[in-house]
């Protein structure tokens, strides 16, 4: 038929859904995002690790001056004075003097507690990242499976309208047969014409929606569009969801209390600079009247203690910053724990009423069935019309795409609570 023809000139491709859902976790631009975060915090901890760490630098400076003191201070770094630089002459009134100084320099921090945690707060900042990242993942995984559901289900409204569609055709080559004979009017036969046209509109619209259903995995999974997935039969989930709450385990929830960590780690920081710093440092260095000499050498070490005793109140601020800060995320914790409950709650409820809507279609598709088949069997005898036996078949399918539906919703009701009560 030429309804089947579009997808007959894509590409078929057999798709699970643990593969589905591993491929766009893998693949997918925002889970990319978040890893890129993820492995920022992970360089700004270790760029912390500098507080621990030496600073070391090289440099080599050439010079030439006749400046009095400079010219004098010259000649004492290259160790060359003799008493002829004494002369008062020379002393106030200098030649051009040059100096090329060649010097390493370290600096090595020793006790620095702001600068600690900084980095104590950087390594939660990380983990906070971290925690987004697989929350990304999940909330990845939980679309990618709502598009999975979504696709078996229009498959198997597809084989429920390839059914009806079968059955169509046998009736109105049954109501042909009986216009030739004189049995029924013409009425009747394009009643059972139009049950057959309506029917090949359903399943090409159905058609579509498989190509735009597996357009949308496509994009999830960041593949090429263009392909046909064929998935698993729509079966019930099996898993128990009784016991099934939101815990503070939920990378979402535990992200939002690394953060709080983080600025209390930060508020100390804060507080803590208000203590003094100590430092070493040490220096050694050659000087020489000529390029690349190296005649005079000399050293220098020392440790310094700072104390930053005012700053105009700039501390003070940022602790309250930080402060109102950690508390607005409190806050927005508290909100989002609340709202997690009422959805969870809301799934349950969309859970039972799935439950008791599939156990109702599966009896109405027995009795509709049933319906039809008596239907169809005085129909034979001439005692209904033909407009009963098509109102018969309607209702049947239509059953049928309500018990396929009431499954599809349940199936979405179990992921949907899995997500929310997620604690990986």
């Amino acid at each position: 038929m030429a309804l089947y023809q579009s997808q007959a000139q894509e590409k078929l491709k057999r798709l699970g859904l643990q593969d589905a859902i591993s491929a766009a976790v893998s693949n997918n631009q925002s889970v990319k995002l978040a890893t890129a975060d993820e492995t920022i915090a992970k360089i700004k901890y270790r760029q912390a690790s500098a507080i621990f760490l030496p600073q070391a630098s090289f440099s080599y400076t050439a010079l030439s001056t006749n400046n009095p003191l400079n010219a004098f201070g010259f000649k004492l770094q290259q160790k060359s004075i003799s008493a002829a630089d004494f002369n008062p002459s020379l002393l106030n009134d200098p030649a051009a003097t040059t100096d090329f100084t060649t010097k390493l320099e370290i600096q090595q921090p020793l006790v620095n507690m702001d600068m600690l945690y900084q980095r104590k707060a950087a390594a939660k900042q990380a983990d906070m990242y971290q925690l987004i990242s697989q929350r990304t993942k999940e909330a990845l995984g939980f679309e990618t499976e709502k598009a999975y559901l979504q696709l078996q289900l229009i498959y198997e409204i597809q084989k429920v309208l390839k059914d009806a569609y079968a059955t169509s055709r046998a009736f109105q080559k049954n109501a042909k047969d009986y216009f030739d004979q004189g049995l029924i009017q013409k009425s009747d036969l394009l009643n059972a014409q139009l049950q057959v046209t309506n029917l090949e509109t359903q399943m090409n619209t159905i058609t579509l929606n498989i190509a735009d259903a597996s357009d949308m995995l496509s994009i999830l999974m960041n593949t090429s569009t263009g392909v046909i997935y064929q998935v698993d039969s729509i079966e019930k989930n099996k898993i128990t969801v009784d016991s099934l709450q939101v815990t503070d385990n939920r990378p979402d929830f535990a992200a939002m209390r690394k953060a709080m960590d983080s600025y209390d780690l930060m508020i100390k920081s804060s507080k803590m600079s208000y203590w003094p710093r100590l430092n070493a440092f040490g220096s050694y260095q050659f000087n020489d009247n000529s390029m690349l000499g190296f005649n005079a050498n000399a050293y220098l070490a020392g440790i310094q203690l700072s104390w930053n005793i005012f700053n105009g109140n700039r501390t003070k601020t940022t602790i309250s910053l930080q402060n109102a800060e950690k508390d607005k995320i409190r806050k927005q914790l508290e909100q989002q724990k609340s709202e997690a409950a009422l959805q969870v709650n809301h799934a349950k409820r969309q859970l039972s009423e799935a439950l008791f809507a599939m156990k109702q279609h599966e009896l109405a598709v027995e009795q509709a069935s049933e319906a039809l088949r008596v239907l169809q069997n005085r129909y034979t005898q001439g005692l209904v019309k033909t407009s009963d036996v098509l109102l018969a078949q309607t209702q049947l399918y239509q059953q049928k795409l309500s018990a396929v539906q009431s499954v599809f919703n349940y199936n979405t009701a179990v992921a949907n609570l899995q997500f929310l009560t997620t604690n990986k």
